[in-house]
């Protein structure tokens, strides 16, 4: 999937000649971002398959807004990811069992976790942030896995910055027991 770039861009102009240039800008920020936002999209979806379609639809939306004036252009492709995947989750509930979807969740989610996590110290550190789930977890990994400073993230997820630190406060300490409870050596 990361290299199928290509196959969206074919065939696709603005009609002024510009189609070199904003294919050369898309790709450049396809590959300057692709693996941390299919990491963020994965780390809220747990599914490669929907992972891989929402990072190459996110692509599409930035192709199709390349016009348009974004102050952060990595922000802003975070947060149509992070839409497009709740949306997309929204509409799989509707059409499947629960039951059904953690079932394969869990199934992806191994395969997936056994590819990209390849050492034990990330794996730990991964189980322990998949038991804090919800929004905690979705600030520490815009946090440490994106770089993200608070007030980016606020705006990302509609919080006010106080509320985002103290959500990072309480998902770092959530996720020291965790990891404490496995006698993990933690810095």
């Amino acid at each position: 999937m990361c290299g199928d770039i290509g196959i969206v861009m074919r065939g696709v102009s603005d009609g002024r000649g510009g189609e070199d240039l904003d294919r050369g800008l898309l790709e450049e920020m396809y590959e300057r971002y692709y693996r941390e936002i299919y990491l963020y999209v994965y780390s809220i979806c747990g599914r490669r398959s929907m992972a891989e379609d929402i990072l190459q639809e996110t692509f599409l939306k930035a192709f199709i807004a390349l016009k348009d004036s974004h102050t952060n252009m990595r922000a802003w492709l975070y947060m149509v990811a992070r839409n497009l995947c709740y949306n997309c989750m929204r509409k799989e509930r509707a059409m499947i069992l629960l039951e059904e979807v953690e079932e394969k969740r869990r199934v992806s989610c191994d395969d997936v976790l056994d590819q990209v996590i390849d050492d034990e110290r990330k794996r730990e550190i991964w189980d322990a942030l998949e038991k804090i789930g919800g929004t905690k977890k979705e600030v520490l990994v815009l946090q440490y896995f994106g770089g993200f400073r608070q007030a980016e993230i606020a705006a990302m997820l509609h919080l006010t910055p106080q509320n985002v630190r103290v959500l990072a406060y309480r998902a770092r300490k959530e996720l020291k027991s965790y990891l404490e409870v496995r006698d993990y050596d933690i810095p």
